[in-house]
């Protein structure tokens, strides 16, 4: 039974492996919220936007009303 356990060195390097997940789930998790973040702060950019270009279109569509139609003289 005992050539059927892992020896020490293999232990310690399953344990290092381990530890670099650890710490690149940890990196990931920042990663993600950093890109949450963005994304939150881009549809609040784009949301503003949507509505600075919808003022501008109701105030070219008042201007372009208030210009008279030419009727061709021909």
């Amino acid at each position: 039974m005992l050539s059927a356990m892992p020896s020490a060195p293999q232990i310690d390097q399953v344990a290092e492996r381990i530890e670099r997940l650890l710490v690149r789930y940890e990196e990931l998790q920042r990663t993600n919220a950093l890109l949450a973040q963005q994304v939150e702060t881009l549809t609040q950019e784009r949301e503003s936007l949507r509505s600075r270009l919808s003022a501008a279109r109701s105030r070219v569509d008042a201007l372009l009303e208030r210009i008279p139609e030419f009727k061709n003289a021909a």
